[in-house]
């Protein structure tokens, strides 16, 4: 199995690949400036690079996997318990619920979740991402998998009470900076087991909070696929956050949201384990 790293060393931005000997610098071998920037040639040839370490994993800092991506798009209320979870009788939506976030939103492995001075409702959701490999408009659902390079993990965190201020949105409080993360790493489809039932699991200090599987999906990727690319491009690069099962803070009663310290880990069958501290941010 691939794993397919951005990662900040010796003063720059890099890509690579993660293995038992550390990390191969790929953009160092290949010419392409960005992982990004692979993907969107299709060069799956360079993948299999000579597997010599340049770096060993405590000498980078983790970054989102495509930290240059064009569009961070994000679905809510995907699994079907979710959707019981908000208590209002209401049946399965029709049509997918969607937000996008900014790249500075999100941070990579192991660094830090910032814990905003305006809230104290500060809140995870564990999620499957899909990274686009292959540009495309109105892509059926029968080809949508077609257009998957790989996948990845991502901790959609979130500021509750910001949520809320807006009429019609969500997106102040999907977009406080440093507030999710993503990663470690991207996994070719190619490499992946089964994705129509992967295992979902998210911990806070140790404690499940969250656990499903993608056969609850109400809307599975290749549907998600079609549905966005009826009314834009999706372009290589392009990251889908699919959803979050139930058990996030905000639904306990009473809730459970994340304090300084905390460590958020979320994994997913084989995309391994995301895992974040986090930090009250200082002004």
């Amino acid at each position: 199995m691939k794993k397919l790293i951005s990662f900040y060393a010796a003063g720059q931005n890099r890509f690579g690949i993660l293995h038992d000997k550390g990390i191969t610098d790929l953009s160092t071998k290949t010419g392409y400036a960005s992982l990004r920037d692979l993907i969107a040639a299709g060069d799956r040839d360079a993948l299999n690079a000579s597997q010599t370490a340049d770096f060993s994993e405590d000498e980078v800092q983790f970054l989102t996997p495509v930290p240059n991506a064009d569009k961070v798009l994000c679905i809510g209320v995907n699994y079907a318990n979710r959707n019981a979870e908000y208590k209002d009788d209401s049946a399965l939506p029709k049509y997918p619920s969607l937000f996008t976030r900014t790249n500075s939103s999100l941070v990579g492995q192991d660094q830090p979740l910032m814990l905003p001075p305006e809230s104290e409702q500060f809140d995870y959701e564990g999620e499957i991402a899909l990274v686009i490999g292959k540009a495309g408009r109105r892509i059926s659902q029968e080809d949508a998998m077609s257009h998957v390079f790989g996948l990845t993990l991502c901790n959609e965190g979130c500021v509750r009470d910001w949520m809320r201020h807006g009429k019609f949105n969500v997106t102040q409080g999907k977009n406080f900076d440093a507030s999710g993360s993503m990663g470690p790493w991207i996994v070719p489809i190619e490499d992946m087991p089964d994705l129509s039932d992967l295992s979902l699991k998210t911990y806070v200090n140790d404690e499940l909070r969250q656990s499903d599987t993608t056969a609850n999906m109400i809307f599975p990727f290749a549907y998600l696929i079609s549905y966005l690319s009826t009314f834009m491009t999706l372009l290589p690069g392009d990251v889908i956050v699919t959803g979050t099962p139930t058990g996030s803070g905000a639904r306990f009663d009473p809730p459970k949201y994340l304090k300084d310290g905390d460590v958020v880990r979320v994994e997913a069958t084989g995309l391994g384990v995301l895992q974040n501290t986090v930090r009250r941010e200082t002004v």
